[in-house]
């Protein structure tokens, strides 16, 4: 039963209902229920705008259909089997089948139960789409494709290990702190793929096959473009779901946090301590437990008795915006906690006691999944912080950062975790741009966690709560470029990491000056961690509990770290306006700021194995120093054009590896030549200094 029908092939076989759709340009969307009931669910899709001239429906004969819009084709073959091509007739995506069938000159015998088949045949019993189903109406579903070996994968959001490459890595698709999922990613056989299902499962890039397997859902549903090169990808995808807003050129400055500021005394002397060495800070973080209770989500008037003369005054007089923390948690003695509750705005547990995350209280998650919830915790953000003066938040927690992540546990408003779970960051970055936008005010909220479609909503994310050390650090320079490629332009770091690191430490304090330069040529330059020793608390009530960390200022760390941050901060300076095109081009075409070599020169074939390294938009190459006591670097610089070395603008030919020493205050940077003229002010500083 198959039907050739406006922009789709719609097959229906016993209980399956398959849709192979055009979305967009050069793409298709594949849909299965498994069930045979249709649910049209976008997730991270906006509303499809193919060009329906551009759309060919073909039965090609022998049992085979065809669809075409554009530069990509699939074929439905007579084994249900779907395999998509490109208009030179490349095989992108095949997807992966191992059945008995019995091989015929034409196909056309018919031999009992056993398939026809000019095709492999195997008694392996596999099919491209399994489904199994659970008690309660759902499937776990597996969806497998060929694996073409020399292939490479690049994207699939936050994972906290050192490849770049993805072939060969097998992925948890759910949000964790330190862990963003965001199934999104780009090949080197040039064609993107987004797994358009928000539920938790993994996905194995394997030798022997690809798949995608989902332990709760009702369906199948992914998208696939075909592109002449990573950036035609990109922008392709960028458009079927969203692109950042602009980043407001105020920002991209140096952003000054710790754990934590306690009290307005403690953040107008940070900011006056910046203000006295003539540097300008883009943002200070009012950081969590400045409420008296979760759930409340307003300032404790104890310790924060005048938030609308402290906004006032780091705005007025210094120039400086104020990002404030909120969680999604609620305290079970919360005043408010007993209105979630009646009006169903909370997490529910599938068992045991309703208790979500421990942290100075018994907590409960509201579930951002719920629009209702969202509008209420909205309007306590607008009254208790937008109005009096709060344009910026940190939404933290996010994933939501369950005590244990026990997902099958855990049911929100929209269905279970393991459905759903990954559309939990979304809604809660959906509420702050929602609530932003009523005011029309820029929207870039910091955030721990994402899913696909998240840079619509303002997402900058970050690394979480990550190790200080040279290890974890060494995790975060590709993790940083496969985000980017999973269309998230906006990411950071806590410099330094987040976890301990004492400022008085000779080790942490190279550590600290190698992540602040790396930091530099990022998105976004921020300090923040929780450093030791911590101080005792101030109160034994409401915020005052919570400890607070060692100092976290540039001048925490001694002179001659000072003196380097200092330096760096003046590049950064110096590099504003560039930066802010790079943003105005993520803004208009989805290009990441922080880019694998290959994505600027896909034609060189050596820039497809190099990482660590990277492009800063399409005019720097950034080369980190990421191992403790490193004095020289070889860095590899593509061809096809000339380098300048920004610190003795000493000249190199592309197309070759060089080895540049690496005292302490330099981090290999070079210049594409024909752009020299475009960084006169920051090559003078650097022959100055």
């Amino acid at each position: 039963m198959i039907e050739l029908k406006d922009n789709r092939i719609e097959k229906r076989y016993d209980k399956e209902l398959l849709i192979i759709e055009a979305w967009s340009k050069d793409s298709l969307r594949v849909r299965s229920f498994p069930d045979g009931k249709f649910r049209d669910e976008p997730y991270a899709l906006l509303e499809n705008n193919f060009a329906s001239e551009s759309v060919k429906l073909e039965n090609i004969g022998n049992g085979d259909y065809k669809i075409t819009n554009g530069k990509i084709y699939a074929i439905l073959d007579h084994r249900d089997r779907i395999t998509f091509y490109n208009d030179k007739d490349e095989v992108l995506l095949k997807e992966f089948i191992r059945l008995r069938a019995v091989k015929h000159d034409d196909g056309s015998e018919d031999v009992g139960n056993i398939e026809v088949t000019r095709d492999f045949n195997s008694t392996l019993k596999l099919k491209s789409r399994q489904y199994r189903a659970n008690v309660g109406g759902d499937f776990e579903i597996t969806t497998r494709f060929e694996s073409n070996n020399a292939e490479k994968i690049f994207g699939m959001g936050q994972y906290q290990h050192e490849y770049l490459n993805l072939k060969y890595t097998s992925l948890e698709l759910a949000q964790r702190n330190s862990q963003i999922s965001i199934p999104f990613y780009v090949s080197s056989l040039n064609y993107g793929f987004l797994w358009n299902n928000p539920g938790i499962g993994t996905v194995n890039f394997a030798k022997n096959l690809t798949e995608w397997k989902m332990y709760s859902t009702f369906y199948i549903d992914y998208w696939i473009c075909a592109g002449d090169n990573p950036k035609d990808i990109m922008k392709k995808y960028t458009s079927v779901t969203g692109r950042a807003p602009k980043m407001p050129k105020n920002l991209l400055g140096l952003w000054q946090s710790k754990l934590r500021y306690r009290t307005p005394e403690d953040v107008l002397e940070v900011v006056e301590g910046y203000k006295k060495r003539d540097i300008n800070l883009s943002t200070i973080a009012i950081d969590y437990f400045h409420w008296p209770n979760q759930g409340e989500y307003r300032f404790d008037e104890k310790f924060w008795p005048n938030p609308e003369e402290l906004i006032r005054k780091l705005k007025d007089d210094y120039g400086v915006e104020p990002i404030i923390s909120v969680w999604p948690t609620v305290q079970t003695d919360a005043e408010n906690y007993d209105e979630y509750l009646e009006k169903g705005y909370l997490i529910d547990v599938n068992r045991g006691v309703r208790l979500t995350m421990q942290i100075q209280g018994t907590t409960v998650f509201v579930d951002t999944t719920n629009p209702e919830a969202t509008d209420y915790v909205w309007s306590l953000l607008k009254k208790n912080y937008e109005e009096k003066g709060i344009d910026y938040y940190w939404i933290d927690v996010a994933e939501p950062g369950y005590a244990v992540y026990d997902f099958d546990n855990y049911r929100y408003h929209k269905g279970t975790v393991q459905q759903v779970g990954n559309l939990y960051p979304i809604g809660y970055l959906k509420m702050i741009y929602d609530g932003l936008s009523e005011s029309n005010k820029p929207v870039v909220t910091l955030v721990r966690g994402a899913w696909a479609g998240a840079q619509r909503y303002g997402a900058l994310a970050w690394s979480g709560d990550i190790d200080c050390s040279f290890e974890a650090f060494r995790n975060q320079v590709n993790t940083g470029l496969n985000v980017g490629m999973a269309g998230l332009p906006w990411w950071t770091t806590d410099i330094g990491g987040f976890h301990g690191g004492n400022p008085e430490d000779k080790d942490f304090r190279q550590l600290m000056i190698r992540w602040f330069q790396y930091s530099t040529f990022s998105p976004i330059l921020r300090m923040h961690g929780d450093r030791l020793p911590h101080s005792k608390p101030l109160s034994d009530e409401g915020g005052g509990r919570m400890p607070t960390g060692a100092p976290n200022e540039i001048w925490s760390y001694g002179k001659e770290n000072e003196v380097i941050f200092t330096k760096y901060i003046k590049i950064r300076d110096l590099l504003i306006d560039y930066i802010d095109n790079l943003m105005e081009d993520a803004h208009r075409t989805g290009n990441p700021l922080m880019r694998p070599l290959f994505y600027e020169f896909p034609e060189d074939v050596k820039a497809w194995d190099v990482d660590n390294i990277y492009m800063f938009g399409e005019k720097l190459l950034v080369a980190p120093i990421i191992h403790k006591d490193e004095t020289e670097k070889e860095v590899y610089l593509p061809n096809s054009t000339e380098w300048i070395d920004i610190f003795d603008q000493k000249e190199y030919k592309g197309g070759q590896v060089v080895k540049v020493d690496v005292p302490l205050d330099k981090i290999p940077v070079f210049v594409r030549k024909e752009f020299k003229n475009e960084f006169k002010d920051l090559l003078e500083f650097m022959a100055d200094n």
